[in-house]
C-alpha cells in the first residue's frame, strides 16, 4: 500500500490519469462528442484537485465519481477499443484505492451492462477482481451484483471465460471471507453494545453484523440456498447454478475459514443445507456425500459440542446439532420406507416380499453362494426392505470415499447399503463420542469436587477464604458445563432413539444388534447420570421393548414416557420423523415359547435370540448402572418379570429364581440354547439384586419402590382367580432385603409394609410367598450380626419384630400358620435373647382368635408351652403379665378342650414359677415401676395399670387370679371346674406372698366378682336337656342341662371362697371392711342356698357350716402343727359342735403356715373386736333365718317342675343352728325364737319326692325319725338346755318352746299341709325307678314317730318346768291338754295306734305333775280355762266316737280298757278328792261322765260271741264305784255338791227302771225268738249296776243318803221280780245277783209303810 501512497506514485498517477483522459478525448472526438467533452472537463478537474489539496489521494477519492465519469461514459460507447482503454484506466484508479463507494457502485453497474452485452468478458472479470481485492468499499448490493456478474460469466458458452469466471468466483468468495476476518481483527478490542434483536423474518436478520461480516453471511446463505436449488436472497440476478460448484465453494469456505464458522452464523445455514441433502428426493450420490460429511462431524465430539453451544443453546438460532441427529434418523427411516430406485435388487425383493407371505429372503439378495454353502450377510431388514451392512471404516474415524470424487463431473454409482452403513456408523460414533466426552468431563468434575470437599473439610485458617473462592468458581464452571451436557443430550436423544430403535428392530446381525444395544445402554446410563429422567426412561423402554416379544401387552412400557415417543412425530424443521413401531415380522430364530403374564389366559408368545440379547443388555444395565436408574427401575423390573415368567423361572428359597416346572401346563418350550442360558440368566438376576448392596440409599429406595409397585400389579392380576401369580417381585424383594441386612433399617418399613399387603392377598400362592418372604427376612434380621448388636439396639430389634406382630391382623389361616411357625423358630433359635421383643412375640401368640381353626390354635399354643417351660426366667419380668394374659386367652378358646385345660395347667406352672422366684421378680418389678412412675411424673400423666395401687408383684398375682377367674365362668363345664380348682389352689398355696393390703383386692375384685358372675350365669342358665357331650359321650342325668353344669361350678366356687374365708380369717379380719365382706359372702351363701337346685343349695349350707367354724384367730406360735381336716362330713361335724366341748376354739392353720412369718412376727397379735365378732354371728343368724324362711315357704302353685327343697338341705340347715346359737345365745330374744320356730315348723312340713323316699324314709312300720326331724328336735333341745342354765330372763322362752313342740305333736294326727301341694300317703306313691325322668309324686312323711318323740320331750320338759312362772302364766298345761285332746278323741282313728296310747300316758304324767300346781294357783284363776278343756278331753277319750277295728283281739281290747280304767282312777285319786279347789262346773261334768260310764258304754258293733268281754264292765264298774263313792262321800261340804250327787243317783235309778221295763216288754213280745244281743247285754249291765248301787248305799253313812233315794231303790224290786220269766241264762244269773241284796230291806213294816208304796 505504501507504494501507491508515495509522492512519486501520486505524481505518476496524476500524469497517467491525464494521459488516459486525453487518449479518451482523442478516440471520441469524431463519434462521441459528449464523451470527449467529459474527458476534457475531467482533465481540468484532476489538475484542480492536484493544485488545491495536499492530500491528493483523499481528495481524488472524494471526487472519484466525477473523475470516473468520463471513463464510464467511454465504456458506454460499447466500442471495443474505447472500452478497453476505459477499463484499464478504471483498474488503475482502483489499484490506487481512489474509488469511493458511489464510484464503485457506478463502475459495477457499467460492468453489468457490458456483461449483458457480452463485451470484454475476460477484462470484466479482471476488473471485478481488482475492484474487490484492492479495497473494501464494495458492500451489499454492489458486492452481490459484482459476484452475480462473475457467476453469470461462469455459465457462458466460452470455455476460457467459464474457467476464468470459476476461478474469479472462487477468489471473490475467499476475498469476501478474508475481508470479514480482517474486519474482525480490526474490531477485536472494541466491546460492542449488544443490539436488541428483533424477531426473525424469512430474510435472516443481519442488522447486528458489521459490513464485511454481513456480506460474508449473505453470500454463504445464498450459496446454501443455491445448492439447495432455492432462490437466493442476496445474489439477485442469478440465472444458472450447479450444485457441485456450490458445494465446492461451500467446502472451500468451510475448509479455509473454520474459525469463522465457530462463531459465525453462516455455518448454521451450511449445516442446515447439509441436513437438507439427506432428503429422500435428493439423488443417491448427493445423499451419500452428505452422510459422509456428517460422519466427519460426528467423529469430533468437541466440534459437536461447539455447535451445540453456538447454536442450539442460543435463543434465536437454529438447533443445528439436534437437526443433524434428527436428519440422520429420518435418513435411516427413509431408506427403509422408500427403496432407492437405483438398485433393482431391492425393488425386486420388495415385490417378492409383498407377494410372498411371511418373510423369505430371496436368494439373489443377501445370500452369497460360496463354495456351495450359504452365508447370511449382516443386514437390516424391515417391512420387506433389506439393506446389507457394509464394513466401511474403523469405528471412530470418518473415511470420505465419495467426497474425494467431487472433481468428477459424473456422479458415481453407490453400492447398496453404503449410505445406511455410514449413517449407522454416524449414530454409533456420535453416541460413543458424546458419552465418552461427557462422562470424562463428569468424572473430572466429580473428582475435583471430592478433592475440594476433602480439602475444605480440614482447611487451615488462612487458606479458608481462598478455598471457598475456588469452590464457587468450580461450581460456576460445573453449572455451565452441565447446561451444555444436558443440552447436547436433550438435543440428540429423540433422534438417536428413533433411529436406534428402528435399527434394533431391523437388525439381523448379532454384532450390529450388540452395537445398537450398547449405544442405547450408554445413552440410558448417561441420561441417568445427568438426571434426565424422560430420556433415560425412553432409552430403557426401548431396550425393554426389544426384550419382549412384538406387540407384547405390557402396560408399564406403554403408559410411561414411551407413550409420548411412540405416537408422536417429532417436527424437525418442517420435516416429520415418525417413530416407527417395531415390525411384527421377526427375522430371528425363535428360542423360547411361553405363556404371557396376563390376567386373561392368552396364547403363547415366542422369544427370539434377539429378545434374549436385549434381556442381557437390560440385566447389564441394571447391574452396572443401577445407581442412576431411579424411577426407571420400574420399567426394567417389569420387563424382567415378564421375561422371567415367559421363561418359566420360579422363585426358590432366599428369593433366587430357578428354572421351574411349567406350572401352567406344557406351553413353555425352551430350546437347548436357552436351557443352557437359563442358569446364567438366573445367576445374573440374582447377582443384580445382590449388587443392590452397593447402591446408595436413594437408589436402593428406588429399587424397592419399583419392586413394590411391580408386586402390586402382580397382586392386581392375581385377584379373583387362583391361577399361578407372578412372584418375581416378592422373591426379589426378599433377595434385596437379605443382601442389605447391614442397613436394613432404611428399607425395612417399605419392604415389610408391602409384604404385609401381599400376605393379605386372596390368592393363596401369592400370600404364601408374601409370608415366606416376610418371615425369612425377620428370621434373617434377627440372626444377622448387626453393628451394634441387637442386644444393644433394642429399637432395631423391635423394628424387626414389628411386622410379625402386624401379621396378626391378617385373617388367612395359612399366613397365621407361617407367622406362628416363624415365632416357634425364633423361640428355638433366639429365645434367650429376645429381651424387649418378648411383648411382640407373646402378642402374636395371644392374637390367635377363637374362630381361626384348630391347627392354628394348636401351633400358637405349642409356642406358648415352649415359652412357659423354657423361657420364663430369660424374659423381662414386666412380660410375665403378658404371658399370664396369653395363657388365659388360650383357656378361653373353645376349639379344643384339651388346649383350654392344658392352658389352665400352664397358669398353675406360671404361678409356681412366681412363687419360687418371688423375690427376684418382685425386685425387678419394683425397679421398673419406679422408673415408669418417674417417667409419668415428668410427662405429668397418671400411671395407669390394672389393680393399682397394689405393688407390682401383687398386681402380677392379681392378673393371674383374674385370668383364672375369667376361666371359671367359661361356657364349658370342664374348663370351669379345672380353672376353679386351680384358682383356689393357687390362692391357697401362694396367697401368703401377697401384701396384706392386697387381700382386699383379692376378696373384692377377684373372689366376689367371680361369685357374682357365677351366680348370674347359674341363675340364667338354660334348662334344656343336652343330649350328648359331643361325640358319643353320654352325659349323666345329674349334668344333662346347662343349669346343672353351672350348678357344679357354683358349688365349687362358693366352697372355694368359703374355704379362703375360713383359712385366711386372720388375714382378712384386720382389713377394715371384713364385716362388709362377711355380709357379701353371706348374701352369696343365701342366694345359693335359695337357688332352685338341690346340689347348689346343699353345698351352700356346707360352705355356711364351714365359715361358721371360724373362731377368733390365734397367733402362729399357738397353732398346732397339724391342721384339723376341713372337709369333715356335715352331721359328724355338727355333732361335735353341739357336744359338750363347744367352748374349745377351732384352730386354723395354713398349708404354708411358716411363710406367714412376714405378717405375724412383725405385727402385734390380732385381738378380734368382740363386738364385731358378735355382729358377724348375728349377720350369720339373719342369713340363716332368711334361708330358712325363704326355702321352706310353700310355692303358690304347683306343677311337675315346682322346686321343693330336699331333706338333706333342710337337715343341714337345721343342723347349723345349734352351732350358730352358741354364739348368739346371749342376745337371742323371743322374736328370734319365734323366727326359729316358724323356720323349723316349715322345714318339717316339707314333703319329699317319691324318688327320694326310699333313701330318706324308714319303712312305714319302723318308728324312726328322719335326720331332719332329729335335727329339729336337737335344735330345740339345745335351746331348752341353754334356757335351763341361762339367766332368769331366758325362762320366758319355755312356753314358746312348748308351743313349738306341741305343734309338732299335732302332726301325729294331722300331718302339716305344704301350701296347696297334694301329697300322697307313702304306700300309694309310685317310686319312679324305671322312668327316670317322669315327674315325681310328693309323699307326706310319716310324722308319727316325730310327733311322739316331740310329745316325750314335752312331758320331760314339763316335768322339769311345771312350776316356772312363765309356764304357769302362759297356760302351758292347758295347751298340752288341748293338744292331747286331738289324738285322744280320735283314739282308734289315729294314724298310728301308738299315738293315743302315748297321749294317754303323757296326759297322766303331765296331770300328775300339773294338777297339784293348778290347785296351788286355784285362787289366781290362771288355770280356770284349763278345767273345761280337761273335762272335754276326758269326755272325748272315754266316750270316743271312733270304732275299734274289726281285727282287734280280746287281749288288746282288755288292755285298752285297762287304760280307760287308769284314767278313771286318776279322776278318783287326783281330782275328785280335791273338789273344793276345783270349779263346780268341772265336778258336775265329771259326775255326768262317770254316770254315763257306769251305764251305757258298750259298742254296738260287737259280735254275739264277744259281747261279754266287750262291755267294758271293768270300766263301768270303776265309773260307777267312783260315782257312788263320791256321791255319798262324807266330803260333801255344800248342799250344792250333795244335790249333784243326788241328781246323779236319781237319774241312774230312773234309767235302770226304764231299761228293765223295756226288756220285759220285748221279751214277752218276742215269744220264742231270742232278743238282740245288745239288749241282753244292756239288761245284764243294769242288773249288775243295781247290785253295785245297793252295795255302795250300804257302805255309805246312813245320814248321807237321802230317803228319796232309798224309795227309788226299793221301787225297783217289783220290776226285777217280773224279769224272772226271762229265757236267757245270763240275765237270770245277773238277776240273781241283783235280787240278793234286797234281803237287807226285809224288815217288818213300819207304821208308814203305805208311803213307800206310792
Amino acid at each position: 500500500m505504501s507504494g501507491t501512497n508515495s509522492p512519486e506514485a501520486v505524481k505518476k498517477l496524476l500524469e497517467n490519469m491525464q494521459s488516459d483522459l486525453r487518449a479518451l478525448s482523442l478516440e471520441c472526438k469524431k463519434k462521441f462528442p459528449p464523451v470527449k467533452e467529459a474527458a476534457e472537463s475531467g482533465i481540468i478537474k484532476v489538475k484542480t484537485i492536484a493544485a488545491r489539496n495536499t492530500e491528493i489521494l483523499a481528495a481524488l477519492k472524494e471526487n472519484s465519481s466525477e473523475v470516473v465519469q468520463p471513463f464510464l461514459m467511454g465504456c458506454g460507447t460499447k466500442e471495443p477499443k474505447i472500452t478497453q482503454l476505459c477499463l484499464a484506466a478504471i483498474q488503475r484508479l482502483m489499484s490506487h484505492e481512489v474509488v469511493s463507494e458511489t464510484a464503485a457502485g457506478n463502475i459495477i453497474n457499467m460492468l453489468w451492462q457490458l456483461m449483458e452485452n457480452s463485451l470484454e468478458e475476460l477484462k470484466l472479470l479482471q476488473t471485478v477482481l481488482v475492484l474487490l481485492t484492492t479495497n473494501t468499499v464494495v458492500h451489499d448490493e454492489a458486492l452481490s451484483k459484482a459476484i452475480v456478474l462473475c457467476f453469470r460469466l461462469h455459465f457462458t458458452k466460452d470455455n476460457i471465460t467459464n474457467n476464468t469466471a470459476a476461478a474469479t468466483v472462487r477468489q471473490v468468495v475467499t476475498v469476501v471471507f478474508e475481508r470479514m476476518v480482517a474486519e474482525d481483527e480490526r474490531h477485536r478490542d472494541i466491546i460492542e453494545q449488544p443490539v436488541l434483536v428483533q424477531g426473525n423474518s424469512n430474510r435472516r436478520c443481519v442488522s447486528t453484523l458489521k459490513p464485511c461480516a454481513k456480506d460474508a453471511y449473505m453470500l454463504f446463505q445464498d450459496l446454501c440456498q443455491l445448492v439447495n436449488a432455492d432462490a437466493p436472497y442476496w445474489l439477485v440476478g442469478m440465472t444458472e447454478m450447479t450444485r457441485t460448484f456450490g458445494l465446492e465453494l461451500l467446502e472451500s469456505v468451510l475448509n479455509d475459514f473454520p474459525q469463522v464458522f465457530l462463531q459465525v452464523t453462516e455455518c448454521e445455514i451450511f449445516l442446515s443445507l447439509l441436513v437438507k441433502f439427506l432428503d429422500a428426493d435428493k439423488p443417491q450420490w448427493l445423499r451419500a456425500v452428505a452422510v459422509e460429511s456428517i460422519h466427519r462431524l460426528c467423529v469430533q465430539p468437541q466440534l459437536l459440542r461447539s455447535f451445540c453451544q453456538s447454536y442450539d443453546m442460543k435463543q434465536h438460532s437454529t438447533k443445528v446439532f439436534r437437526d443433524i441427529v434428527n436428519a440422520l434418523g429420518s435418513f435411516i427411516q427413509s431408506l427403509f420406507l422408500v427403496p432407492p430406485t437405483g438398485n433393482p435388487a431391492t425393488t425386486n425383493q420388495a415385490g417378492n416380499n409383498n407377494s410372498g407371505g411371511p418373510v423369505s429372503t430371496p436368494a439373489n439378495s443377501g445370500m452369497l453362494g460360496i463354495g456351495g454353502g450359504v452365508t447370511l450377510l449382516p443386514a437390516f431388514e424391515y417391512r420387506g426392505t433389506w439393506i446389507p451392512i457394509l464394513t466401511i471404516t474403523v469405528q471412530g474415524s470418518a473415511k470420505a470415499t465419495y467426497l474425494e470424487m467431487l472433481d468428477k463431473v459424473e456422479p458415481p454409482t453407490i453400492p447398496e447399503g453404503y449410505a445406511m452403513s455410514v449413517a449407522f456408523h454416524c449414530l454409533l460414533d456420535l453416541v460413543r463420542g458424546i458419552t465418552s466426552m461427557i462422562e470424562g468431563e463428569l468424572g473430572e468434575v466429580e473428582t475435583e469436587c471430592q478433592t475440594t470437599t476433602e480439602a475444605a473439610s480440614s482447611p487451615t485458617q488462612s487458606s479458608e477464604r481462598q478455598e471457598s473462592q475456588s469452590t464457587s468458581d468450580q461450581m460456576d464452571k460445573e453449572i455451565v458445563s452441565r447446561a451444555v451436557w444436558e443440552e447436547m443430550v436433550n438435543a440428540c436423544w429423540c433422534g438417536l432413539l428413533a433411529a436406534l430403535s428402528l435399527l434394533l428392530d431391523a437388525s439381523t446381525d448379532e454384532a450390529a444388534t450388540e452395537n445398537i444395544l450398547k449405544a442405547e445402554l450408554t445413552m440410558a446410563a448417561l441420561c441417568g447420570r445427568l438426571g434426565l429422567v424422560t430420556s433415560r426412561d425412553a432409552f430403557i423402554t426401548a431396550i425393554c421393548k426389544g426384550s419382549l416379544p412384538p406387540h407384547y401387552a405390557l402396560t408399564v412400557l406403554n403408559t410411561t414416557t414411551a407413550a409420548t415417543l411412540s405416537n408422536k412425530s417429532y417436527s424437525i424443521q418442517g420435516q416429520s420423523v415418525m417413530m416407527i413401531s417395531p415390525s411384527s415380522e421377526s427375522h430371528q430364530q425363535v428360542v423360547a415359547v411361553g405363556q404371557p403374564l396376563a390376567v386373561q389366559p392368552q396364547g403363547t408368545v415366542m422369544l427370539t435370540s434377539k429378545n434374549i440379547q436385549c434381556m442381557r443388555t437390560l440385566l447389564n444395565l441394571a447391574h452396572c448402572h443401577g445407581a442412576v436408574l431411579g424411577t426407571s427401575w420400574q420399567l426394567v423390573l417389569a420387563t424382567l418379570q415378564h421375561l422371567v415368567w415367559i421363561l418359566g423361572l420360579k422363585p426358590s428359597s432366599g428369593g433366587a429364581l430357578k428354572p421351574g416346572r411349567a406350572v401352567e401346563g406344557p406351553s413353555t418350550v425352551l430350546t437347548t440354547a436357552v436351557m443352557t442360558d437359563l442358569p446364567v440368566i438366573s445367576n445374573i438376576l440374582s447377582r443384580l439384586f445382590e449388587s443392590s448392596q452397593y447402591l446408595d440409599d436413594v437408589s436402593l429406595h428406588h429399587l424397592i419402590n419399583a419392586l413394590c409397585s411391580l408386586s402390586l400389579e402382580a397382586m392386581d392380576m392375581a385377584y379373583g382367580n387362583n391361577k399361578e401369580p407372578s412372584l418375581f417381585a416378592v422373591a426379589k424383594l426378599l433377595e434385596t432385603g437379605l443382601v442389605n441386612m447391614h442397613r436394613i433399617e432404611i428399607l425395612w418399613r417399605p419392604l415389610t409394609g408391602h409384604l404385609l399387603e401381599v400376605c393379605q392377598h386372596p390368592n393363596s400362592r401369592m400370600r404364601e410367598w408374601g409370608a415366606e418372604a416376610l418371615t425369612s427376612l425377620i428370621k434373617a434380621g434377627l440372626t444377622f450380626s448387626h453393628d451394634p448388636p441387637l442386644s444393644q439396639n433394642q429399637r432395631l430389634q423391635l423394628l424387626l419384630l414389628n411386622p410379625l406382630k402386624e401379621m396378626s391382623s391378617i385373617n388367612h389361616p395359612d399366613i397365621r400358620l407361617k407367622q406362628l411357625e416363624c415365632v416357634l423358630q425364633i423361640l428355638q433359635s433366639q429365645g434367650d435373647s429376645l429381651g424387649p421383643g418378648w411383648p411382640l412375640v407373646l402378642g402374636v401368640m395371644g392374637a390367635i382368635r377363637n374362630d381361626q381353626g384348630e391347627s392354628l390354635i394348636r401351633t400358637a399354643f405349642q409356642c406358648l408351652q415352649l415359652v412357659v417351660t423354657d423361657f420364663l426366667p430369660t424374659m423381662p419380668c414386666t412380660c410375665l403379665q403378658i404371658v399370664v394374659d396369653v395363657a388365659g386367652s388360650f383357656g378361653l378358646h373353645n376349639q379344643e378342650l384339651n388346649i383350654s385345660l392344658t392352658s389352665i395347667g400352664l397358669l398353675w406352672n406360671i404361678s409356681d414359677y412366681f412363687f419360687q422366684r418371688g423375690e427376684t421378680i418382685e425386685k425387678e418389678l419394683n425397679k421398673e415401676e419406679a422408673a415408669q412412675q418417674k417417667q409419668a411424673e415428668e410427662k405429668g400423666v397418671v400411671l395407669n395399670r390394672p389393680f393399682h395401687p397394689a405393688p407390682p408383684f401383687d398386681c402380677l398375682w392379681l392378673c393371674l387370679y383374674a385370668k383364672l377367674g375369667e376361666l371359671c365362668v367359661d361356657p364349658r363345664p370342664a374348663v370351669r371346674k379345672s380353672a376353679g380348682q386351680t384358682l383356689f389352689s393357687t390362692i391357697g398355696a401362694h396367697g401368703t406372698l401377697l401384701q396384706h393390703s392386697t387381700w382386699h383386692t383379692v376378696i373384692w375384685k377377684v373372689l366376689f366378682h367371680l361369685l357374682d358372675r357365677v351366680r348370674e350365669s347359674s341363675t340364667t342358665a338354660d334348662k334344656e336337656k343336652i343330649e350328648s357331650g359331643g361325640g358319643n359321650i353320654l352325659i349323666h342325668h345329674s349334668r344333662d342341662t346347662a343349669e346343672k353344669q353351672w350348678a357344679e361350678t357354683w358349688v365349687l366356687t362358693l366352697a372355694g371362697v368359703a374355704r379362703i374365708f375360713n383359712t385366711r380369717r386372720y388375714l382378712l379380719q384386720p382389713l377394715g371392711d371384713f364385716s362388709r365382706a362377711w355380709d357379701v359372702l353371706l348374701d352369696h351363701i343365701q342366694s345359693a342356698a335359695l337357688s332352685k337346685n338341690n346340689e347348689v343349695s346343699l353345698a351352700a349350707l356346707k360352705s355356711f357350716q364351714e365359715i361358721l367354724q371360724i373362731v377368733s384367730p390365734v397367733r402362729d406360735s399357738d397353732k398346732p402343727e397339724t391342721p384339723p381336716a376341713v372337709n369333715v362330713p356335715v352331721p359328724v361335724l355338727l355333732g361335735s359342735i353341739s357336744g359338750p366341748g363347744l367352748s374349745r376354739p377351732f384352730v386354723r392353720t395354713d398349708s404354708i403356715g411358716e411363710k406367714l412369718g412376714r405378717y405375724n412376727s412383725s405385727e402385734p397379735p390380732i385381738v378380734t373386736d368382740e363386738l364385731e365378732d358378735l355382729n358377724l354371728w348375728w349377720a350369720a343368724w339373719n342369713t340363716w333365718y332368711r334361708i330358712g324362711s325363704e326355702s321352706t315357704k310353700p310355692p303358690v302353685t304347683f306343677d311337675k317342675l315346682t322346686f321343693i327343697p330336699s331333706q338333706p338341705f333342710l337337715t343341714a340347715l337345721t343342723q347349723i343352728f345349734p352351732a350358730l346359737y352358741q354364739h348368739i345365745k346371749a342376745g337371742f330374744s323371743m322374736g328370734d325364737l319365734q323366727k326359729l320356730g316358724v323356720t323349723l315348723h316349715s322345714a318339717v312340713s316339707v314333703p319329699i319326692s317319691s324318688d327320694a323316699s326310699p333313701f330318706i324314709l324308714p319303712s312305714y312300720t319302723e318308728a324312726v325319725l328322719t335326720s331332719l326331724q332329729e335335727a329339729v328336735l336337737t335344735a330345740l333341745d339345745v335351746l331348752q338346755k341353754a334356757i335351763c342354765v341361762g339367766p332368769e330372763n331366758m325362762q320366758i322362752m319355755y312356753p314358746a318352746i312348748f308351743d313349738q313342740l306341741l305343734a309338732f305333736v299335732e302332726f301325729s294326727c294331722k300331718p302339716p299341709q305344704y301350701g296347696q301341694l297334694e301329697t300322697k300317703h307313702i304306700a300309694n306313691a309310685k317310686y319312679n325307678q324305671i322312668q327316670l325322668f317322669a315327674p315325681a309324686e310328693w309323699v307326706a312323711l310319716n310324722y308319727v314317730p316325730f310327733a311322739e318323740r316331740s310329745l316325750e320331750v314335752v312331758v320331760d320338759l314339763y316335768q322339769k318346768t311345771a312350776c316356772h312362772k312363765a309356764v304357769v302364766n302362759e297356760k302351758v298345761l292347758q295347751n298340752i291338754i288341748k293338744t292331747l285332746r286331738v289324738p285322744l278323741s280320735l283314739k282308734y282313728s289315729c294314724p298310728s295306734e301308738s299315738t293315743w296310747k302315748l297321749a294317754v300316758s303323757s296326759l297322766l304324767k303331765v296331770l300328775s305333775i300339773g294338777l297339784p300346781v293348778a290347785r296351788q294357783h286355784a285362787s289366781s284363776g290362771k288355770f280356770d280355762s284349763m278345767w273345761p278343756e280337761l273335762a272335754n278331753t276326758f269326755e272325748d277319750f272315754l266316750f270316743t266316737k271312733s270304732i275299734p277295728p274289726d281285727n282287734l283281739s280280746i287281749q288288746e281290747f282288755q288292755r285298752n280298757e285297762s287304760i280307760d280304767v287308769e284314767v278313771v282312777q286318776l279322776i278318783s285319786t287326783e281330782i275328785l278328792p280335791y273338789a273344793n279347789f276345783i270349779p263346780k262346773e268341772f265336778v258336775g261334768q265329771i259326775m255326768t261322765m262317770l254316770n254315763k260310764g257306769s251305764i251305757h258304754s258298750q259298742s254296738s258293733s260287737f259280735t254275739e260271741a264277744e259281747i261279754d268281754i266287750r262291755l267294758r264292765e271293768e270300766f263301768s264298774k270303776m265309773c260307777f264305784e267312783t260315782l257312788l263313792q263320791f256321791s255319798f262321800s262324807n266330803k260333801v261340804t255344800t248342799p250344792q255338791e250333795g244335790y249333784i250327787s243326788r241328781m246323779a243317783l236319781s237319774v241312774l235309778l230312773k234309767r235302770s227302771q226304764d231299761v228293765l221295763h223295756r226288756y220285759i216288754e220285748d221279751e214277752r213280745l218276742s215269744g220264742k225268738c231270742p232278743l238282740p244281743r245288745q239288749q241282753v247285754t244292756e239288761i245284764i249291765f243294769v242288773l249288775k249296776a243295781v247290785s253295785t248301787l245297793i252295795d255302795s248305799l250300804k257302805k255309805t253313812q246312813p245320814e248321807n243318803v237321802d230317803g228319796n233315794t232309798w224309795a227309788q231303790v226299793i221301787a225297783l224290786y217289783p220290776t226285777l221280780v217280773e224279769c224272772i220269766t226271762c229265757s236267757s241264762a245270763e240275765v237270770c244269773s245277773a238277776l240273781k245277783e241283783a235280787l240278793v241284796p234286797f234281803k237287807d230291806f226285809m224288815q217288818p213294816p213300819a207304821s208308814k209303810v203305805q208311803n213307800g208304796e206310792s
